[in-house]
């Protein structure tokens, strides 16, 4: 065998290599590492506040966690965190979309005109016991276009029915609940279409994080701080005894809402009959109150695409006459708008009416997310059907028919619109007939700021 003398100028330069590309690979596996502990920290500070400020688990509370499969490991963390505070059992239900699809596209039709009996006794037993329920969103938007949005309809108002001792006990402030976010592929991949798969999620999770505050030193404290600030909203708006409100904005946007008597704004947390403090969304930039059920004139042009059970729904409007919808229109998905429309004999008249500020965290983003969960939260939004009994004073010591009677429109579906814009221009009408400007340039106005002290 022949020896080739290599040049020692060349060793030294293989070694320096060498040695470089060894640095290079453990500055990059220590980065990694870092980074991935600061994703889990995010992930921990997340888990930790929705299950002590969302849903405040109270001691030996049974808690129920609905979520998608591709959040599991999140999910995992959920757990951990409530037996942490307290919690007697965590029932998790988890949810495939895909096989949801399938379903809905391939199950014969009479399935989804009825809630089989095993589904409606898990929430009722549930609730009956004092549950408190998180659901987590993140449905691929695009997922369900092929499917009969009558169909949906048809089962979402038969679970509704079916679980009707589940829903008062949440609506009557006996069970805590909870909506929040998490990101799956087909969510991610809509929001942020030229970005990797992968990317897209890290990008969603981010947002998300940012949304709710989660980078503060304390998410927990953060929003239990933010209380106050909502608080002084709710109050001021109560105090004005406003008869009605005037929207008005260049999409189109017309229309006078009347509110009823005894009206009563919310916002930021909601509190139970035993005085527990729970947000049932976050993140929330809402207050909201309900409109009188046959005091809405005029028209609404929603400024955001509705994500509905699956079905997107684009430049989509209502027109209402004493207070309910008597045209609409929409680009796209009118027949999702049919199909809620015609849910019940009261899912044309608005149950909620909510003021969220253009320079919101969320509207800072100036980015659609095609989830409501989010999107309402950057937008003053309505909702047609059920109304809220804390909207009316003495509302939680009511039945269905005394709410309604009070002007409280009573429903089996609750779908929110955004209708919100930078130039929104929202006025108000007291008592005493005086005039106040509450929103201009879709913002709250300073004249209504200077009355929340």
């Amino acid at each position: 065998m022949r020896c080739v003398k290599i040049p020692k100028r060349s060793l030294i330069k293989f070694a320096r290599n060498n040695f470089q590309n060894k640095q290079k690979l453990e500055e990059q596996s220590s980065f990694f590492c870092i980074m991935k502990k600061v994703i889990d920290m995010k992930q921990e500070n997340y888990a930790r506040l929705l299950i002590r400020v969302g849903l405040a688990v109270k001691q030996d509370q049974i808690v129920v966690i609905k979520g998608p499969v591709e959040a599991y490991d999140f999910i995992r963390a959920l757990t951990k965190e409530a037996f942490q505070a307290g919690a007697k059992d965590v029932i998790v239900r988890y949810n495939d979309q895909i096989v949801s699809h399938e379903k809905a596209l391939y199950t014969d039709e009479n399935l989804y005109t009825t809630c089989p009996s095993y589904e409606a006794d898990f929430y009722n037993q549930t609730s009956f016991a004092g549950a408190c329920y998180l659901s987590l969103v993140g449905q691929d938007p695009d997922l369900m276009q092929d499917v009969d949005s009558h169909r949906l309809a048809a089962y979402a108002k038969a679970f509704r029915t079916a679980t009707k001792a589940y829903r008062n006990r949440l609506d009557f402030m006996e069970c805590q609940w909870c909506v929040a976010a998490v990101a799956t592929p087909g969510w991610a991949k809509k929001v942020y279409p030229n970005l990797s798969e992968e990317l897209a999620i890290q990008k969603l999770w981010e947002d998300i994080y940012k949304v709710c505050q989660i980078d503060q030193r304390d998410p927990v404290d953060t929003w239990q701080a933010r209380k106050e600030d909502f608080q002084k909203k709710v109050q001021a708006l109560n105090a004005l005894h406003l008869v009605s409100l005037h929207y008005f904005n260049a999409l189109g946007t017309d229309c006078t809402i009347e509110l009823p008597k005894g009206y009563q704004f919310a916002g930021g947390c909601s509190t139970l009959k035993n005085g527990t403090d729970y947000f049932a969304n976050l993140p929330t930039e809402e207050v909201f109150s309900a409109p009188l059920k046959n005091g809405v004139n005029g028209k609404l042009v929603a400024s955001y695409p509705l994500n509905h059970n699956g079905a997107l729904i684009e430049d989509f409007w209502f027109e209402f006459k004493d207070g309910k919808v008597i045209d609409y229109g929409a680009k796209k998905g009118k027949e999702v708008l049919d199909s809620i429309l015609s849910s019940d004999e009261n899912a044309a008249y608005l149950g909620e009416i909510a003021l969220v500020s253009y320079d919101s965290t969320i509207s800072s983003f100036r980015q659609i997310f095609y989830e409501t969960l989010i999107d309402e939260n950057a937008s003053c939004h309505f909702a047609l059907g059920q109304s809220y009994a804390e909207c009316l004073q003495g509302g939680l010591d009511m039945d269905a028919k005394q709410l309604e009677a009070n002007g409280l429109n009573q429903s089996m579906v609750h779908v929110d619109f955004m209708v919100g814009t930078k130039d929104l221009e929202i006025t108000g009408i007291t008592a005493e007939n005086q005039v106040i400007s509450l929103f201009e340039k879709g913002c709250f106005s300073p004249a209504f700021t200077k009355l929340c002290v």
